[in-house]
Parts: C-alpha cells; structure tokens; sequence
C-alpha cells in the first residue's frame, strides 16, 4: 500500500503532467486499443461473479438496497454520485446520493408504502408530498473502516429531495448534492425542485435540515467541482442543449449565503458549439478563452435558463454530468454524448488567476477539450469522474453494454479497474478512500456500494 504521503507526492508530479496530454491528442491515439503497458494488465472475473478487476484486488460489496439501516430506515435504491471524507479515528464517511422520485416505492427508504415516514421530524424532509407521495430522493452516509474492509454504520443523511444523481464535494469538507430534476413536477409536490442541497458528513447518524441553494440555480443538475482559490462553484446540466454554469458565492465557502449565477461563452465568438456532433468545431488539445455571462431570474420558475444563456451568447454541451477538481486546481467535467459518434467528451478548465474579479478579462480562464475518443473500446459515455490519489483521471461508464472504471493517465493513455458483468448497470460514484487504500464506486442497479483493494502501488508505467 503507498502512503497518503508519497500519493500526495506523486499527484504533484502527475497531475500538472496532464498538460502534456494535449499535444499528444490525435486521431491516431483515439484509434489506439487500451494500453497494456499502464495500470494493472488484464481485468479477471473473480469467483463472486458481478465484476471483473485487475488480478490480485479484490472487492467487497456492501449497503445494498433495502438493507434496514441502524437508523430504522431502509438503504434507498439507485446509487449515484459520492464522494469520501476523513472522518474520526481513521474512519472513511462517504455521502451518496440516490437518484430516485416519488414513484419508486420498491427503493423507498421509508418501506413499500413509506410507512416509516412518520418516523421523520416535519423539518428534516424537504418535501413530504402532503404524505401521500414523499419525495425519495437525498443521501445516505456511510462509515467504513478501510483497516478492517468493513461497513461500521450507514444512516439516512438527507431526505425529500428528488433525483439525487451527481454533486461534488468541496474544500471545506462538505458535499452538494444536485437535483437533477424532471421537466413535471412531482405528483402531490408541495416544494419547488432543481436545486442544489448541501450536507456535512458525520460519523454519528442525523439528518441535515434540508435548504435548498436557490441562488446557484434551478435547472437539471448534475455534478458541481469547486476552485478551491476563488470559492467559485462549476454546475453542470444534464440536458442535450445544456450550459455549463459557474456560481460565485457572496460569501466564498458559505453557499446559503446567495451569490451571482452565470454561465460560460468563449472569447472567439465564431465558436458557437462544444458538441462537436457534426464536425470539430471545437479543436481538440487547444485551451481557448472563455468569458462568463450574468444569468438573471436563477429561479427559473419555467426552467429556461440555459434557453435565456444561450441567447445571450453561452455555448451548449452534449449533456453535461461529471465534475472534478485536480491537485492542481484545474477542473474536469465529462459531457456524456458529445463527439461525432455520441461516446463522450471530457473537458478541462483552468480558471483564471483572477477567477471571478473584475480583472478577470486580463488573463481569462481556458477550456481545453481533453478527450474525445470516439471509440468505445476506449470509452463509452463518460459519467462521475473523480482523480486518483496519483493523478490519473477516474471515469465511471453510463450506458446499455457493460460499464467500466476507466482510468486515463496525463499521457493519454486509457487502463481499467473494473467492469461490470451486467449491461445496463450504471456505474457511479467512483472515488478513493483518503488513505489512498481502497476505490469506492456504486452500481446504481440493483443498488450496492463496492470497495476494491489491491496493490495500487504496482501500477505499470509506459
């Protein structure tokens, strides 16, 4: 096992290396099959049957839907977007979400006809559906023990929220989770959804007063990534016309505080499209200037912003999903259908030295198109991302074939740490542990959390 110590030593080196990626992207690279002289060789089916991982990990499921859960409420099903936090005596506290509506009473944390409901104190759901069709989405957390490979407790963190599919974590050590809401409100909805909800991990088991962060927006959300210098949040939208958003908070590191909305154009305005669906208008490997765009009425009661963007000049992204923030303080985001062949993009951001100020315009951030592969055998819908605890970029697979781990070092190089057996199971939530020793990610379908450990520090290097 390496140390957190050399890991954060080699993210160092590592992660400022995925510079050098765009000029190695060609399509000779994108044609390539995946590398067999990086990461951890072949993936083998182990004797449990779900999943194949490199020879010599092994993995350990666990929280599987409708599990009665310590607190009395049952594990809610389709498991989404999560991430890890350091918690007490070694502890691991992941917070993930579950991407369910009202409608999904067979994964309802509150039994088939939500009978526990009324364990629920009046101000800890956020819409109980006049108690007739509660909301079911929000979060569990989970308490693991990486030392022992073992679930010490998981517990309802928040509750009455709707389609809780991605969110991110941030520098203060919280997790926002997003609404990715439907075009309909919610059968006997008695709130407004959309919107972004915040929660702090914690070891002992309680839910969050649910408070909806309605200055960062109401749209269909997706995932958020932080920069840790300005305080700025990054949104995404999961919609084949959708916008990529950032959010400065009046109050860097305080959300509920409000702040101003706006939404990404680029400098060069004959660039009008990130998609490239029909043709590369947007180059590959070459960071262009952006410019942000004040978006007014976040509310949205119709949800038009991205229409009311695009008009003022934002460009659109082929369905904006995965957020990440690199050690470097560069920001990932993965649009799951972009590309002429619909496989997916992964975007890179650097934000400006002067991120959100009004000397912004001196030296704007750039966008760099990182990876458009166009060739499943590479990558098929890129979803979550998340960075390895050595720099290397983390990609969970949404589609109908059999989803994978996808791992893409700063050399552009593409390896595996799993692959689901199963088509049509959704993976998510792909993060590490912050003693670097074990891989999280969930399978949305029929809804479990996996652990995978093994001998990380034997990575292949080309």
């Amino acid at each position: 096992m390496l140390s957190r110590r050399s890991f954060i030593r080699n993210a160092a080196l590592t992660t400022a290396a995925f510079a050098g990626l765009r000029t190695l992207v060609n399509a000779e690279l994108f044609a390539a099959a995946p590398s067999s002289s990086v990461g951890y060789g072949a993936l083998q089916l182990d004797a449990q049957g779900l999943l194949k991982v490199p020879a010599g990990f092994s993995y350990k499921i666990f929280s599987r839907t409708g599990e009665i859960m310590p607190d009395g409420f049952l594990v809610p099903g389709a498991h989404d977007g999560m991430a890890a936090f350091a918690g007490p005596d070694g502890l691991t506290l992941l917070v993930r979400n579950h991407e369910l509506e009202s409608e999904h009473l067979d994964r309802s944390p509150f039994g088939p006809a939500n009978e526990l409901l009324a364990k629920l104190p009046q101000d800890k759901i956020y819409d109980r559906g006049h108690g007739i069709r509660p909301n079911l989405g929000g979060t569990t957390t989970l308490v693991f023990d990486t030392r022992t490979q073992e679930l010490k407790n998981h517990y309802l963190s928040l509750a009455g929220t709707v389609r809780n599919c991605a969110g991110g974590p941030t520098p203060w050590g919280t997790w926002v989770t997003c609404e990715e809401m439907n075009a309909l409100p919610e059968e006997h909805a008695e709130q407004p959804h959309g919107y972004n909800f915040e929660v702090r991990p914690s070891a002992e088991p309680g839910l969050v007063t649910p408070v909806p962060l309605k200055a960062m927006g109401r749209f269909r959300h997706e995932a958020i990534a932080v920069d840790p210098k300005s305080g700025a949040v990054y949104e995404t939208e999961d919609l084949a016309d959708g916008l990529l958003y950032r959010f400065l908070p009046r109050e860097p590191g305080n959300l509920a505080a409000g702040g101003k909305l706006q939404a990404l154009g680029l400098v060069d305005a004959s660039i009008t499209d990130t998609r490239n669906l029909t043709g590369a208008q947007f180059p590959i490997g070459q960071p262009l200037a952006v410019r942000w765009i004040d978006v007014d009425a976040t509310y949205s009661p119709v949800d038009d912003l991205r229409h009311r963007g695009a008009a003022a000049g934002a460009v659109p992204f082929a369905r904006g999903e995965g957020a990440w923030t690199a050690e470097d303080g560069s920001i990932y985001f993965a649009m799951t259908i972009g590309g002429p062949k619909g496989l997916g993009q992964i975007f890179r951001y650097v934000p400006s030295p002067f991120e959100g100020t009004p000397r912004e315009s001196e030296s704007p951030g750039r966008l760099e198109l990182f990876i458009e592969p166009n060739d499943a055998a590479l990558l098929r819908n890129c979803d979550n991302l998340s960075v390895t605890p050595w720099g290397d970029l983390l990609i969970c697979e949404d589609n109908d074939v059999n989803c994978r781990i996808v791992a893409v070092t700063p050399q552009g190089e593409f390896y595996y740490l799993a692959e689901n057996l199963e088509p049509k199971r959704e993976l998510a939530g792909v993060c590490f542990s912050p003693d670097g020793s074990t891989l999280f990610f969930n399978v949305q379908k029929p809804g479990y959390t996996v652990a995978i450990t093994g001998p990380w520090e034997k990575r292949l290097h080309a």
